[in-house]
Protein backbone atom coordinates (compact mmCIF):
# COMPACT_ATOMS: atom_id res chain seq x y z
CA UNK A 1 0.00 0.00 0.00
CA UNK A 2 1.37 3.72 -0.85
CA UNK A 3 -0.26 6.21 1.40
CA UNK A 4 0.81 9.92 0.40
CA UNK A 5 -1.10 11.53 2.69
CA UNK A 6 0.57 14.81 2.21
CA UNK A 7 1.18 17.57 -0.40
CA UNK A 8 4.17 19.57 -1.54
CA UNK A 9 3.90 23.14 -0.50
CA UNK A 10 6.99 25.71 -1.00
CA UNK A 11 9.96 22.92 -1.05
CA UNK A 12 8.22 21.10 2.06
CA UNK A 13 5.91 17.90 2.38
CA UNK A 14 3.20 18.85 4.35
CA UNK A 15 0.05 17.78 5.79
CA UNK A 16 -3.24 18.56 5.04
CA UNK A 17 -5.52 21.00 6.46
CA UNK A 18 -8.35 18.25 6.21
CA UNK A 19 -8.66 14.54 7.15
CA UNK A 20 -10.27 13.62 4.11
CA UNK A 21 -8.44 11.10 2.04
CA UNK A 22 -9.37 8.97 -1.17
CA UNK A 23 -7.93 5.42 -2.36
CA UNK A 24 -6.10 4.53 -5.09
CA UNK A 25 -7.70 1.71 -7.30
CA UNK A 26 -5.06 -0.39 -9.72
CA UNK A 27 -7.71 -0.49 -12.75
CA UNK A 28 -6.39 -3.72 -13.83
CA UNK A 29 -6.78 -5.89 -10.50
CA UNK A 30 -9.72 -3.27 -9.11
CA UNK A 31 -7.72 -3.69 -5.56
CA UNK A 32 -6.75 -0.62 -3.30
CA UNK A 33 -2.93 0.57 -4.18
CA UNK A 34 -2.62 3.58 -1.47
CA UNK A 35 -4.60 6.22 -0.78
CA UNK A 36 -3.51 9.95 -0.91
CA UNK A 37 -4.84 13.27 1.05
CA UNK A 38 -7.99 15.21 -0.68
CA UNK A 39 -6.69 19.03 -0.30
CA UNK A 40 -8.80 21.78 0.89
CA UNK A 41 -9.07 25.66 -0.16
CA UNK A 42 -6.82 26.20 2.81
CA UNK A 43 -4.19 23.91 1.52
CA UNK A 44 -4.17 25.54 -1.97
CA UNK A 45 -4.31 29.33 -0.35
CA UNK A 46 -1.20 27.99 1.48
CA UNK A 47 0.71 27.03 -2.16
CA UNK A 48 -0.45 30.08 -3.88
CA UNK A 49 1.12 32.20 -1.23
CA UNK A 50 4.30 30.09 -1.82
CA UNK A 51 4.04 30.79 -5.25
CA UNK A 52 3.59 33.99 -5.24
CA UNK A 53 6.57 34.78 -3.08
CA UNK A 54 8.59 32.42 -5.06
CA UNK A 55 7.85 34.38 -8.53
CA UNK A 56 9.96 37.30 -8.20
CA UNK A 57 13.26 35.64 -7.40
CA UNK A 58 11.81 32.83 -9.93
CA UNK A 59 10.96 35.41 -12.91
CA UNK A 60 13.99 36.99 -12.76
CA UNK A 61 16.16 34.48 -13.13
CA UNK A 62 18.64 34.35 -16.08
CA UNK A 63 17.57 32.08 -18.76
CA UNK A 64 20.90 30.13 -18.44
CA UNK A 65 19.99 29.67 -14.88
CA UNK A 66 16.50 27.79 -16.05
CA UNK A 67 17.88 25.89 -18.54
CA UNK A 68 20.49 24.49 -16.32
CA UNK A 69 17.78 23.66 -13.90
CA UNK A 70 15.70 21.76 -16.55
CA UNK A 71 19.30 19.80 -17.61
CA UNK A 72 19.01 18.48 -13.98
CA UNK A 73 15.53 17.72 -13.59
CA UNK A 74 15.62 15.99 -17.02
CA UNK A 75 18.97 13.89 -15.93
CA UNK A 76 16.73 12.56 -12.61
CA UNK A 77 13.97 12.10 -14.33
CA UNK A 78 15.86 9.55 -16.52
CA UNK A 79 17.18 8.02 -12.64
CA UNK A 80 13.67 7.40 -11.70
CA UNK A 81 12.82 5.69 -14.87
CA UNK A 82 11.94 2.37 -13.18
CA UNK A 83 9.55 4.12 -10.64
CA UNK A 84 7.97 6.00 -13.34
CA UNK A 85 7.15 2.88 -15.26
CA UNK A 86 5.79 0.88 -12.49
CA UNK A 87 3.99 3.29 -10.62
CA UNK A 88 2.08 4.27 -14.08
CA UNK A 89 1.38 0.21 -14.66
CA UNK A 90 0.01 0.52 -11.09
CA UNK A 91 -2.19 3.37 -11.54
CA UNK A 92 -2.95 3.57 -15.07
CA UNK A 93 -3.39 0.20 -16.39
CA UNK A 94 -1.41 0.81 -19.34
CA UNK A 95 1.05 -2.64 -20.01
CA UNK A 96 4.59 -2.12 -19.30
CA UNK A 97 5.96 -1.70 -22.39
CA UNK A 98 3.62 1.51 -22.94
CA UNK A 99 4.25 3.04 -19.95
CA UNK A 100 8.23 3.20 -21.05
CA UNK A 101 7.56 4.18 -24.57
CA UNK A 102 5.18 6.39 -24.39
CA UNK A 103 4.25 7.61 -21.02
CA UNK A 104 7.92 7.93 -19.44
CA UNK A 105 9.54 8.62 -22.79
CA UNK A 106 7.04 11.96 -23.19
CA UNK A 107 8.05 13.40 -20.13
CA UNK A 108 11.59 13.14 -20.37
CA UNK A 109 10.84 14.40 -24.19
CA UNK A 110 9.42 17.47 -22.49
CA UNK A 111 11.59 18.35 -20.44
CA UNK A 112 14.56 17.66 -22.63
CA UNK A 113 12.91 19.66 -25.67
CA UNK A 114 12.15 22.95 -23.08
CA UNK A 115 15.63 23.10 -22.30
CA UNK A 116 16.75 23.35 -25.40
CA UNK A 117 14.13 25.48 -26.85
CA UNK A 118 15.00 28.09 -24.23
CA UNK A 119 18.35 28.04 -25.66
CA UNK A 120 16.78 29.49 -28.73
CA UNK A 121 13.78 31.67 -26.94
CA UNK A 122 14.47 35.25 -27.28
CA UNK A 123 12.47 37.46 -24.61
CA UNK A 124 13.43 40.84 -25.76
CA UNK A 125 13.36 42.52 -29.11
CA UNK A 126 13.88 46.16 -30.70
CA UNK A 127 11.59 47.26 -33.28
CA UNK A 128 12.22 50.87 -34.89
CA UNK A 129 14.01 52.02 -31.74
CA UNK A 130 11.30 50.50 -29.18
CA UNK A 131 11.82 47.27 -27.45
CA UNK A 132 9.65 44.33 -27.04
CA UNK A 133 10.11 42.41 -24.50
CA UNK A 134 8.10 39.32 -22.91
CA UNK A 135 7.98 38.67 -19.14
CA UNK A 136 6.40 35.69 -17.04
CA UNK A 137 2.88 35.54 -16.49
CA UNK A 138 3.06 35.36 -13.26
CA UNK A 139 1.96 32.60 -10.99
CA UNK A 140 0.08 29.71 -12.95
CA UNK A 141 -2.04 26.83 -11.79
CA UNK A 142 -1.61 23.57 -13.60
CA UNK A 143 -4.98 20.74 -13.98
CA UNK A 144 -3.85 17.33 -15.46
CA UNK A 145 -6.17 14.41 -16.16
CA UNK A 146 -6.01 10.88 -15.52
CA UNK A 147 -5.23 9.26 -19.02
CA UNK A 148 -1.11 10.50 -19.18
CA UNK A 149 0.03 11.21 -15.72
CA UNK A 150 3.41 12.44 -16.97
CA UNK A 151 2.71 14.15 -20.83
CA UNK A 152 0.59 16.54 -19.43
CA UNK A 153 2.36 17.36 -16.14
CA UNK A 154 5.51 17.42 -17.85
CA UNK A 155 4.93 19.57 -20.85
CA UNK A 156 3.22 22.07 -18.33
CA UNK A 157 5.49 21.98 -15.78
CA UNK A 158 8.52 22.26 -18.35
CA UNK A 159 7.37 25.39 -20.08
CA UNK A 160 6.28 27.38 -16.99
CA UNK A 161 9.87 26.80 -15.25
CA UNK A 162 11.37 27.76 -18.48
CA UNK A 163 9.25 30.91 -18.48
CA UNK A 164 10.39 32.10 -14.97
CA UNK A 165 6.86 31.00 -13.64
CA UNK A 166 6.11 29.03 -10.53
CA UNK A 167 3.09 27.02 -10.39
CA UNK A 168 0.83 24.56 -8.74
CA UNK A 169 0.10 21.40 -9.63
CA UNK A 170 -3.45 19.80 -9.38
CA UNK A 171 -3.00 16.29 -10.91
CA UNK A 172 -6.14 13.64 -11.15
CA UNK A 173 -6.82 12.22 -7.85
CA UNK A 174 -6.99 8.36 -10.04
CA UNK A 175 -3.42 8.62 -11.58
CA UNK A 176 -1.93 11.09 -8.23
CA UNK A 177 1.47 8.76 -7.43
CA UNK A 178 3.06 9.87 -11.03
CA UNK A 179 3.12 13.47 -10.29
CA UNK A 180 4.30 12.75 -6.50
CA UNK A 181 7.56 11.43 -8.59
CA UNK A 182 7.52 14.49 -10.21
CA UNK A 183 7.63 16.55 -6.86
CA UNK A 184 10.21 13.99 -5.55
CA UNK A 185 12.63 14.62 -8.37
CA UNK A 186 12.20 18.38 -8.21
CA UNK A 187 13.48 18.14 -4.36
CA UNK A 188 16.05 16.23 -5.15
CA UNK A 189 17.52 18.84 -7.94
CA UNK A 190 17.11 22.07 -5.41
CA UNK A 191 14.00 23.48 -7.45
CA UNK A 192 13.92 26.39 -5.54
CA UNK A 193 10.98 26.64 -2.67
CA UNK A 194 7.80 27.77 -3.42
CA UNK A 195 8.27 27.30 -7.81
CA UNK A 196 6.94 23.97 -7.68
CA UNK A 197 3.86 22.89 -5.49
CA UNK A 198 1.24 19.97 -5.25
CA UNK A 199 -1.93 20.13 -4.30
CA UNK A 200 -3.78 16.77 -4.54
CA UNK A 201 -7.51 16.60 -4.29
CA UNK A 202 -10.81 16.80 -6.40
CA UNK A 203 -11.75 19.02 -9.31
CA UNK A 204 -14.51 20.29 -7.51
CA UNK A 205 -12.24 21.79 -4.70
CA UNK A 206 -8.70 21.81 -5.96
CA UNK A 207 -9.93 22.60 -9.42
CA UNK A 208 -12.26 25.16 -9.29
CA UNK A 209 -10.08 26.71 -6.77
CA UNK A 210 -7.21 26.85 -8.70
CA UNK A 211 -9.70 28.60 -11.38
CA UNK A 212 -11.35 30.88 -9.87
CA UNK A 213 -8.24 32.09 -6.80
CA UNK A 214 -7.23 35.89 -7.33
CA UNK A 215 -4.03 35.15 -6.70
CA UNK A 216 -3.51 32.45 -9.86
CA UNK A 217 -2.81 35.26 -13.13
CA UNK A 218 -2.86 31.59 -15.74
CA UNK A 219 -4.51 28.56 -15.23
CA UNK A 220 -3.51 25.72 -18.00
CA UNK A 221 -5.89 22.54 -18.37
CA UNK A 222 -6.18 19.71 -19.65
CA UNK A 223 -9.52 17.45 -19.60
CA UNK A 224 -13.32 17.71 -20.86
CA UNK A 225 -14.92 20.34 -22.48
CA UNK A 226 -17.87 20.61 -19.75
CA UNK A 227 -14.43 21.52 -17.38
CA UNK A 228 -13.18 23.76 -19.39
CA UNK A 229 -16.21 25.49 -19.76
CA UNK A 230 -16.27 25.91 -16.10
CA UNK A 231 -12.87 26.97 -15.56
CA UNK A 232 -13.90 29.52 -18.44
CA UNK A 233 -16.45 30.95 -16.19
CA UNK A 234 -14.62 31.03 -13.29
CA UNK A 235 -11.43 32.44 -14.91
CA UNK A 236 -13.36 35.30 -16.25
CA UNK A 237 -14.44 36.62 -12.80
CA UNK A 238 -10.78 37.81 -12.66
CA UNK A 239 -9.94 38.20 -16.16
CA UNK A 240 -7.19 35.73 -16.11
CA UNK A 241 -5.66 34.11 -18.70
CA UNK A 242 -5.99 30.37 -19.70
CA UNK A 243 -5.00 27.98 -21.68
CA UNK A 244 -7.72 25.01 -22.03
CA UNK A 245 -6.49 21.32 -24.37
CA UNK A 246 -9.95 19.54 -24.50
CA UNK A 247 -11.78 17.17 -25.88
CA UNK A 248 -11.19 15.34 -29.48
CA UNK A 249 -13.30 12.95 -32.46
CA UNK A 250 -10.37 13.20 -34.53
CA UNK A 251 -10.65 11.61 -38.84
CA UNK A 252 -8.28 9.70 -40.17
CA UNK A 253 -8.78 9.75 -44.01
CA UNK A 254 -7.66 6.86 -46.01
CA UNK A 255 -7.25 7.62 -49.80
CA UNK A 256 -7.77 5.28 -52.53
CA UNK A 257 -3.95 5.02 -53.37
CA UNK A 258 -2.92 3.58 -49.51
CA UNK A 259 -1.60 0.36 -48.70
CA UNK A 260 -4.47 -0.84 -47.23
CA UNK A 261 -2.86 -3.15 -44.27
CA UNK A 262 -0.67 -0.18 -43.16
CA UNK A 263 -3.93 1.72 -43.09
CA UNK A 264 -5.82 -0.65 -40.78
CA UNK A 265 -3.08 -1.31 -38.74
CA UNK A 266 -2.82 2.39 -37.91
CA UNK A 267 -6.52 2.52 -37.51
CA UNK A 268 -6.64 0.11 -35.05
CA UNK A 269 -3.18 1.27 -33.12
CA UNK A 270 -5.70 4.44 -32.88
CA UNK A 271 -8.17 2.59 -30.49
CA UNK A 272 -5.74 0.58 -28.78
CA UNK A 273 -3.10 2.27 -27.60
CA UNK A 274 -3.71 3.39 -24.57
CA UNK A 275 -7.07 1.96 -24.66
CA UNK A 276 -8.39 4.46 -26.42
CA UNK A 277 -7.92 6.90 -23.90
CA UNK A 278 -6.23 9.46 -26.09
CA UNK A 279 -8.07 12.89 -26.86
CA UNK A 280 -6.27 12.87 -30.10
CA UNK A 281 -7.18 9.50 -30.92
CA UNK A 282 -8.51 8.92 -34.56
CA UNK A 283 -11.98 7.29 -33.62
CA UNK A 284 -13.35 8.03 -37.13
CA UNK A 285 -12.02 5.91 -39.54
CA UNK A 286 -13.25 7.74 -43.18
CA UNK A 287 -12.64 4.78 -45.81
CA UNK A 288 -13.41 5.09 -50.17
CA UNK A 289 -16.14 3.50 -50.64
CA UNK A 290 -14.41 1.49 -53.34
CA UNK A 291 -11.79 -0.12 -50.90
CA UNK A 292 -14.48 -0.11 -47.67
CA UNK A 293 -15.14 -4.27 -47.98
CA UNK A 294 -11.33 -4.74 -48.27
CA UNK A 295 -10.22 -1.93 -45.22
CA UNK A 296 -12.79 -4.02 -43.03
CA UNK A 297 -11.56 -7.48 -43.85
CA UNK A 298 -7.82 -5.86 -42.97
CA UNK A 299 -8.85 -4.36 -40.03
CA UNK A 300 -10.62 -7.72 -38.57
CA UNK A 301 -7.23 -9.42 -39.80
CA UNK A 302 -5.05 -7.19 -37.64
CA UNK A 303 -7.02 -6.37 -34.96
CA UNK A 304 -5.58 -10.24 -33.06
CA UNK A 305 -2.13 -8.38 -33.28
CA UNK A 306 -3.34 -6.11 -30.51
CA UNK A 307 -4.44 -8.24 -27.88
CA UNK A 308 -5.99 -7.28 -24.00
CA UNK A 309 -4.75 -8.09 -20.95
CA UNK A 310 -2.91 -7.81 -17.98
CA UNK A 311 -0.42 -4.84 -18.47
CA UNK A 312 2.14 -6.92 -16.30
CA UNK A 313 1.97 -9.74 -19.41
CA UNK A 314 2.30 -9.86 -23.03
CA UNK A 315 -0.51 -7.15 -24.12
CA UNK A 316 -1.22 -3.86 -25.61
CA UNK A 317 -4.67 -3.18 -24.69
CA UNK A 318 -5.00 -2.81 -20.71
CA UNK A 319 -7.95 -1.97 -18.39
CA UNK A 320 -9.86 1.32 -18.76
CA UNK A 321 -9.40 3.91 -15.99
CA UNK A 322 -12.22 2.76 -13.91
CA UNK A 323 -15.90 1.22 -13.52
CA UNK A 324 -17.55 4.39 -14.36
CA UNK A 325 -15.28 4.74 -17.50
CA UNK A 326 -16.24 1.47 -18.75
CA UNK A 327 -19.75 1.77 -17.98
CA UNK A 328 -19.58 4.99 -20.02
CA UNK A 329 -17.88 2.77 -23.05
CA UNK A 330 -20.23 0.22 -22.71
CA UNK A 331 -23.44 2.96 -23.25
CA UNK A 332 -21.71 4.04 -26.36
CA UNK A 333 -21.30 0.40 -27.62
CA UNK A 334 -25.13 0.19 -27.18
CA UNK A 335 -25.82 3.46 -28.66
CA UNK A 336 -23.91 2.36 -31.85
CA UNK A 337 -25.66 -0.44 -31.50
CA UNK A 338 -29.10 1.26 -30.74
CA UNK A 339 -28.47 3.26 -33.81
CA UNK A 340 -28.16 0.83 -36.39
CA UNK A 341 -24.61 1.14 -37.21
CA UNK A 342 -23.22 -2.63 -38.20
CA UNK A 343 -20.91 -4.28 -35.60
CA UNK A 344 -18.25 -6.16 -37.05
CA UNK A 345 -16.18 -6.43 -34.08
CA UNK A 346 -16.25 -6.55 -29.84
CA UNK A 347 -19.36 -5.03 -28.63
CA UNK A 348 -20.18 -4.79 -25.08
CA UNK A 349 -18.89 -6.76 -21.86
CA UNK A 350 -15.66 -8.15 -20.97
CA UNK A 351 -13.38 -9.71 -23.31
CA UNK A 352 -13.68 -13.74 -22.90
CA UNK A 353 -11.38 -15.08 -19.81
CA UNK A 354 -11.09 -12.08 -18.12
CA UNK A 355 -13.74 -11.34 -15.00
CA UNK A 356 -11.15 -8.73 -12.90
CA UNK A 357 -10.64 -5.77 -14.08
CA UNK A 358 -12.10 -2.66 -16.01
CA UNK A 359 -10.81 -4.14 -19.65
CA UNK A 360 -13.48 -3.93 -22.58
CA UNK A 361 -13.69 -5.38 -26.08
CA UNK A 362 -11.56 -3.45 -28.49
CA UNK A 363 -15.11 -2.73 -31.02
CA UNK A 364 -15.66 -1.59 -34.49
CA UNK A 365 -18.30 -0.63 -36.20
CA UNK A 366 -18.97 0.13 -40.17
CA UNK A 367 -21.61 1.62 -41.80
CA UNK A 368 -21.98 4.64 -39.31
CA UNK A 369 -23.37 7.61 -40.22
CA UNK A 370 -21.35 10.94 -39.24
CA UNK A 371 -24.51 11.43 -37.32
CA UNK A 372 -24.48 9.25 -35.34
CA UNK A 373 -23.34 9.77 -31.28
CA UNK A 374 -20.58 7.37 -31.69
CA UNK A 375 -19.24 9.62 -34.79
CA UNK A 376 -19.95 12.88 -32.96
CA UNK A 377 -19.35 12.32 -29.39
CA UNK A 378 -16.08 11.65 -27.49
CA UNK A 379 -16.19 7.61 -26.29
CA UNK A 380 -12.39 7.79 -24.88
CA UNK A 381 -12.38 3.88 -25.14
CA UNK A 382 -11.67 1.64 -27.33
CA UNK A 383 -14.11 1.87 -29.75
CA UNK A 384 -13.65 2.56 -33.94
CA UNK A 385 -16.45 3.85 -36.32
CA UNK A 386 -15.88 3.35 -39.91
CA UNK A 387 -17.58 6.07 -42.80
CA UNK A 388 -17.57 5.71 -46.24
CA UNK A 389 -16.65 8.37 -48.60
CA UNK A 390 -17.29 8.68 -52.42
CA UNK A 391 -15.27 12.44 -53.08
CA UNK A 392 -12.35 13.62 -51.67
CA UNK A 393 -14.32 17.06 -51.21
CA UNK A 394 -16.76 14.50 -49.28
CA UNK A 395 -14.49 13.00 -46.84
CA UNK A 396 -12.63 16.69 -46.29
CA UNK A 397 -16.11 17.51 -45.25
CA UNK A 398 -17.45 14.42 -42.90
CA UNK A 399 -13.51 15.08 -41.27
CA UNK A 400 -14.71 18.88 -40.43
CA UNK A 401 -18.40 17.61 -39.42
CA UNK A 402 -17.72 18.19 -35.83
CA UNK A 403 -17.41 20.22 -32.57
CA UNK A 404 -13.58 18.97 -32.16
CA UNK A 405 -10.82 20.25 -34.39
CA UNK A 406 -7.77 18.97 -31.97
CA UNK A 407 -6.09 15.99 -34.61
CA UNK A 408 -6.33 14.58 -37.66
CA UNK A 409 -4.66 12.27 -39.78
CA UNK A 410 -4.03 11.20 -43.62
CA UNK A 411 -2.82 7.96 -45.28
CA UNK A 412 -2.42 7.94 -48.93
CA UNK A 413 0.86 8.20 -51.77
CA UNK A 414 -0.34 11.04 -53.78
CA UNK A 415 1.44 14.16 -52.40
CA UNK A 416 -0.87 16.36 -53.79
CA UNK A 417 -4.25 14.50 -52.72
CA UNK A 418 -2.40 14.20 -49.16
CA UNK A 419 -1.95 18.16 -48.99
CA UNK A 420 -5.15 18.50 -49.98
CA UNK A 421 -6.62 16.86 -46.77
CA UNK A 422 -3.87 17.67 -44.67
CA UNK A 423 -5.03 21.70 -45.43
CA UNK A 424 -8.64 21.00 -45.36
CA UNK A 425 -9.35 19.14 -42.23
CA UNK A 426 -9.66 22.15 -39.53
CA UNK A 427 -7.51 20.74 -36.93
CA UNK A 428 -4.50 22.04 -34.37
CA UNK A 429 -2.54 19.23 -35.66
CA UNK A 430 -2.69 16.43 -38.78
CA UNK A 431 -0.22 13.76 -38.85
CA UNK A 432 0.43 12.43 -42.55
CA UNK A 433 1.03 8.61 -43.75
CA UNK A 434 1.89 7.85 -39.65
CA UNK A 435 4.72 10.53 -39.26
CA UNK A 436 6.73 10.29 -35.66
CA UNK A 437 5.61 12.33 -32.79
CA UNK A 438 7.93 15.98 -33.09
CA UNK A 439 7.90 17.54 -29.69
CA UNK A 440 8.82 20.96 -31.00
CA UNK A 441 5.59 20.85 -32.82
CA UNK A 442 2.52 22.70 -31.29
CA UNK A 443 0.30 20.54 -29.95
CA UNK A 444 -3.37 22.04 -29.39
CA UNK A 445 -7.12 22.49 -30.88
CA UNK A 446 -9.44 23.86 -33.21
CA UNK A 447 -13.42 25.09 -32.61
CA UNK A 448 -14.39 23.16 -29.02
CA UNK A 449 -11.09 21.23 -28.48
CA UNK A 450 -9.53 24.20 -27.02
CA UNK A 451 -7.77 27.34 -26.46
CA UNK A 452 -4.00 27.71 -26.66
CA UNK A 453 -0.80 25.41 -28.12
CA UNK A 454 1.53 23.48 -26.01
CA UNK A 455 5.02 21.60 -26.38
CA UNK A 456 7.98 23.14 -27.21
CA UNK A 457 8.28 26.91 -27.79
CA UNK A 458 4.78 27.66 -28.26
CA UNK A 459 4.15 26.21 -25.01
CA UNK A 460 6.83 28.68 -23.30
CA UNK A 461 4.92 31.27 -24.70
CA UNK A 462 1.76 30.49 -23.24
CA UNK A 463 3.20 31.52 -19.95
CA UNK A 464 4.86 34.93 -20.63
CA UNK A 465 3.07 38.16 -21.50
CA UNK A 466 4.24 40.95 -23.84
CA UNK A 467 5.39 44.35 -22.74
CA UNK A 468 6.39 47.21 -25.54
CA UNK A 469 8.76 49.78 -23.84
CA UNK A 470 8.29 52.66 -26.07
CA UNK A 471 11.16 55.32 -26.20
CA UNK A 472 13.80 53.35 -24.04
Amino acid sequence: MRNELKHYINGEWVASSGSETMDVINPATEEVIGKISLGTREDLDKAVEAAKAALPSFSNTTKEERIELLEKITAEYEKRKDDIVETITDELGSPLKMSEKVHYNMGYQHFSEAAKALKDFSFSEDRGGHKIVKETIGVSGLITPWNFPTNQTTTKIASAFAAGSPVILKPSEMTPYAAIILAEIFDAVGVPKGVFNLVNGTGDVIGDGISSHPDIDFVSFTGSVATGQKIMKNASETIKNFALELGGKSPLVVLEDADIEKAAKGAVNHIAMNTGQVCSAATRIIVPSSIKKEFEEAVLNVLPKFPVGSPREKSFIGPLISKKQWDTVQSYIEKGIDEGANLIAGGTGKPEGIDKGFYARPTIFTDVKNSMAIAQEEIFGPVMSIISYDTLDEAIEISNDTVYGLAGYVIGNNHETLSKVAHGIKAGRITVNNAAADFTAPFGGYKQSGIGREWGDFGIEEYLETKAILGL
